[in-house]
Order: structure tokens, then C-alpha cells, then sequence
């Protein structure tokens, strides 16, 4: 058994095709089915159901490629720990974000992280938080920043910061023109537009429609947090967003208005979670601290945009 088998092993997994299986391990068809072939003679099972238009793995098979991934990556962390002891500050780094806080969190984090770590590659994967766990778990990711909890005691979870949500409603709607904080009674029996499933803001604002007396709006669910603030801007609904999703360098839109809540706002805790039994950790604990550093005006308060402009008199004709 070697590590060239297992590869081939874990891209039939992913490709569940011979043919793309082979292109993407850059060997022919008839290589990687040979070593298919011999893999299994060594260890005296079946791994691979062969159908003529399909491949599935056995539940051995399964069983094995789930553990050929976790040793791939475990050697490749080998190789990354020897190069990060000659030169600490240089390597690779694989970090997952996910949708609804990726495009926000990165123009504020990157320059400052570019700056002090210079030689680091950061090879950056955006998923959905339960595709991110499945990566970090099985090696194909070093760390991911997620949303707290994350119920997994192999798993290490560095906290970074308290993410408020503000309201965001048409300026046609009632609480528009609302020229206080927010309570969470205002949003009493009002109606959200939510994301769809799959996306942990859906819960997180779940969470705190329950508290409000809120619910869902029927009939609507977004794939994405810029269709969520189009649908408001266009007066369909009114929903919650992330203080990092207002701030510059997202434009603001006139039709719509941001507002915040008094006192201690509802959020979202943001981490940073990798394995424990991970060989980069003093690394990753050093990355953290840089994506926990954030301005704190960024997320403590509505940029100027969003606050809403006085009224000036008009002049009384002569």
C-alpha cells in the first residue's frame, strides 16, 4: 500500500468515474483502474461496485477513502510543518468562509495579514458551513471561520469577534422612519426574508425572530445575502444582515435603511476552528489573532451612509 493508491482511491471517491478520476490524478484510465485493482488484492476486499455507467464505493470502500484522506492529509501536513520550521512565516495555508461572511470579512483582514505574513499563500475556499466541517474534519481544509457553536470535540474553536445584525427595511416601511435604536418588541409579528437552507445566518435569524415575535416571510427564500438586501431595497420585505455586510467597500443603496438595535444587539460570534490534533495550531493561533483585529468602528457601528439625513427647510418664497 501506498500513497500514490490511496490518492487514486480518494479522486474515485470524489469523480465516482474512472475517466475523471484518472484526469484529475494526471495518470491514464487503464493506470489508476490497475491500481484500483491492486489495492484491493492487498487488502483482500471489494472497494469499488463497477457498474458500466457508474462507480460507487462499497461500504468498506467508503469506509477506506474517508481514512485515505485523513492520512493524505496528515503527510501533508509533514511536509508543510518541515517547511514552516525553516522558514516559520512562509507555507500554505487552506482556510474556508463561508458565504455570508467571506466577501465582507476579507477586504478588512487581507491587507493586514498580506502585510505581516508576506511569504504566506492563502489558498481561500468558500462553502456552506456543513461542507466547510466536512473538509476540516477529513484534511482537505487547515482551519475555517464559522459561526459558533460547533459541537465537535476534535475540533478547536478560537473565538474572534461578536458580529451585531442590523434591520434592514425599504424606506417606504413604517420603522424607516424610526429615528431610535431598535428593540427586538419592534420586531413583533413583522414577517423576514430569510436565506435558504443550508446557510447559518438562516438560523441565526431564525433565532431571533423567535425572540421577537417575528417569523418567516412565506413564499421567499434567498440564495445569497445580495439578493436578500435587493429584495429589501425593492420594498418586497425587510430582513437582518451582518454589520459586516454595510460596511464600506459595499455600496450603500438609497431605497433601503439599516437600523440598529439598542443595548446588546443580536449577533453572531465568528471563530476560527481547526483540528486539534492539527501540526500547524501555533501557527493557526497567530492567524487568528490577525482576523480577530478588526477596526472596532467596523463592528460597533453603521457607517455614515446608512444614517438617516436631516431634513433641510425650505425657504419661504419672498
Amino acid at each position: 500500500m501506498n500513497l500514490r493508491d490511496l490518492r487514486y482511491l480518494v479522486a474515485l471517491a470524489d469523480h465516482k468515474h474512472f475517466g475523471r478520476a484518472a484526469a484529475a490524478s494526471f495518470v491514464s484510465q487503464p493506470t489508476l483502474s490497475t491500481q484500483i485493482r491492486k489495492l484491493e488484492e492487498e487488502l483482500g476486499v471489494s472497494l469499488v461496485e463497477r457498474a458500466p455507467r457508474r462507480v460507487m464505493l462499497t461500504p468498506i470502500g467508503r469506509d477506506i477513502a474517508d481514512r485515505a484522506r485523513r492520512v493524505i492529509a496528515e503527510v501533508g501536513q509533514m511536509g508543510e510543518l518541515a517547511r514552516r520550521s525553516r522558514d516559520p512565516e512562509a507555507g500554505t495555508v487552506r482556510l474556508g468562509l463561508f458565504p455570508t461572511l467571506a466577501p465582507y470579512l476579507l477586504p478588512h483582514a487581507l491587507p493586514g495579514i498580506r502585510a505581516r505574513f508576506p511569504k504566506l499563500e492563502l489558498l481561500l475556499i468558500e462553502e456552506k458551513t456543513d461542507a466547510l466541517l466536512a473538509r476540516l474534519r477529513d484534511g482537505r481544509l487547515d482551519a475555517a471561520l464559522l459561526a459558533l457553536p460547533v459541537h465537535d470535540e476534535q475540533l478547536h474553536a478560537e473565538a474572534l469577534f461578536e458580529e451585531p445584525f442590523v434591520l434592514a427595511v425599504p424606506q417606504s416601511h413604517p420603522l424607516a422612519r424610526r429615528t431610535q435604536p431598535l428593540t427586538l418588541s419592534d420586531l413583533d409579528h413583522e414577517h423576514l426574508l430569510l436565506l435558504e437552507e443550508g446557510h447559518c445566518l438562516r438560523d441565526q435569524a431564525l433565532d431571533v425572530c423567535r425572540l421577537a415575535g417575528a417569523d418567516e416571510r412565506d413564499g421567499f427564500r434567498a440564495t445569497s445575502l445580495e439578493t436578500l438586501r435587493q429584495m429589501v431595497a425593492a420594498g418586497v420585505g425587510i430582513t437582518l444582515l451582518p454589520m459586516l455586510s454595510v460596511q464600506p467597500p459595499v455600496p450603500p443603496s438609497p431605497d433601503m435603511r439599516l437600523l440598529a438595535f439598542a443595548g446588546k444587539a443580536p449577533s453572531r460570534t465568528i471563530a476560527m476552528v481547526w483540528r486539534r490534533s492539527s501540526a500547524m495550531s501555533g501557527f493557526l493561533q497567530q492567524l487568528a489573532k490577525l482576523f480577530g483585529g478588526l477596526d472596532h468602528t467596523l463592528l460597533h457601528s453603521l457607517p455614515d451612509s446608512a444614517l438617516p439625513r436631516p431634513v433641510r427647510a425650505r425657504r419661504k418664497a419672498a
